[in-house]
């Protein structure tokens, strides 16, 4: 399978679980902390089949970047967070570094 797939599916385990934590309401609501823990496992199973074959660094960096890209998005949509112009901003530089880290990995001769 794909790396890139694995990431995919990493983002995508770990922003569940994330959106799965504002209902967990600290643990007290079963079914949310139950796919919390299932997701966060998940993201972490994935990420780990991602290094096989990626830099740990580009796929830490890819994960982390767009898992905090997509829970922003998420709250905003599902949660009704505001995401004012700053935050706004910070996601932009999260992405332009990633994209950084990325394409100078690929420049690396290792």
């Amino acid at each position: 399978m794909n790396h890139y797939l694995y990431i995919g599916l990493a983002v995508g385990a770990d922003a569940a679980a994330a959106t799965a934590l504002k209902a967990a309401d600290g643990f007290r609501v079963p079914l949310p902390s139950l796919l919390a823990m299932i997701g966060y496992g998940a993201a972490y199973f994935f990420l780990s089949q991602a290094v096989r074959t990626l830099p740990v660094g580009v796929a830490n960096a890819l994960w982390s970047g767009f898992s905090v890209i997509v829970v922003a998005m998420a709250g905003y949509i599902i949660h009704r967070q505001a995401l004012s112009p700053s935050s706004i901003s910070g996601l932009l530089l999260i992405c332009g570094g990633t994209a950084l880290l990325y394409f100078g990995s690929a420049a690396d001769p290792r």
